[in-house]
């Protein structure tokens, strides 16, 4: 059976990706193909290209602990006004994104690696979605990670695209056609537990996002559900971590390594209709256990994600 991972977008969230894929791989799970958007297109590019094993995961959660904003997010005060002023095309540039994915991903062209990739972006003139599975593996990450007004838009082949989550349809209707019979659901989840709503027009931007994202999900797990069997991870819940804040990396892989280890081991992905995972709320941020913990306190708190 093909057997597919899709991760999703969401910022800094990404970091909740990597202690997923380890508990994944403790488990002898193992993607055939993966489909990534934003972030996620990042993280499973990295895994198509250096495997999904102990050692190779160990490298990507070094690089998510090591990570901070400006690697990322390069917030200048003169581009923050151009752009303000029409002079810019975006609040960041990309250049600081371009060399961190440069660095890391290890291979050069999209068709390259032993894992098939995928990456998802959004054809900014139509909104239509676009599967990018050749060509420049940088340029494909880039312009799915393309936040509207917060990074420039790439052209590809004549296309100026941004980031995927943006687009009609989330990846798994591409996992469905790309024949996999399986499917693994890596959502970063999104910031349930914040004091307040973000002010920031940043944090603002990413949190739309990332709320955008869950929606596309809950309605395309919900509809491929009766079709494939798709599995979805639970995402970290209550969390109260920004998609802007990097700072909190190595806990966030250390939960949710814990979190998901324990609901696989206890039958989680037999689990009926697993959208509802995914659903939209919100807690006080009290709630949130600390980040240190490594608390699995996201498997019995999960939107619905309690086991029997």
């Amino acid at each position: 059976m093909t057997t597919a991972f899709v991760l999703s977008g969401g910022g800094s969230l990404g970091a909740v990706q990597v202690g997923m894929l380890q508990a994944l791989t403790a488990r002898g799970v193992e993607p055939d193909l993966l489909i990534g958007t934003s972030v996620g297109a990042l993280n499973a590019a990295y895994v198509a290209g250096h495997g999904a094993g102990e050692t190779s995961l160990d490298g990507l959660a070094a690089i998510w602990a090591r990570l901070r904003r400006r690697d990322v997010f390069p917030l200048q005060p003169a581009r923050l006004g151009a752009a303000l002023a029409g002079w810019a095309p975006s609040l960041c540039p990309n250049g600081a994104l371009r060399r961190l994915i440069g660095d890391h991903v290890g291979f050069e062209r999209l068709e390259e690696p032993v894992i098939p990739l995928h990456v998802v972006a959004t054809d900014v003139a139509s909104g239509q979605e676009v599967l990018l599975s050749a060509g420049d593996v940088v340029d494909a990450i880039l312009a799915s990670s393309a936040i509207p007004a917060v990074f420039p838009s790439v052209r590809i082949d004549g296309r100026d695209l941004i980031d995927g989550g943006v687009a009609d349809n989330a990846a798994v209707s591409q996992a469905v056609t790309l024949g996999a019979e399986v499917i693994y659901v890596l959502p970063t989840g999104y910031a349930c537990a914040l004091d307040q709503p973000p002010a920031a027009p940043l944090s603002s931007a990413l949190q739309a996002l990332t709320l955008l994202i869950e929606q596309r999900l809950i309605l395309e797990v919900a509809h491929y559900a009766d079709l494939v069997d798709i599995r979805v991870l639970p995402p970290l819940c209550p969390l109260s971590v920004s998609s802007t804040d990097f700072r909190h990396g190595a806990p966030l892989i250390d939960r949710a390594r814990t979190a998901t280890g324990r609901w696989l081991d206890e039958g989680g992905p037999q689990l009926a209709h697993p959208e509802r995972f995914l659903s939209l709320h919100r807690h006080h941020a009290s709630t949130s256990p600390p980040l240190a913990t490594g608390s699995p306190a996201a498997v019995s708190s999960t939107h619905g994600g309690t086991l029997p």
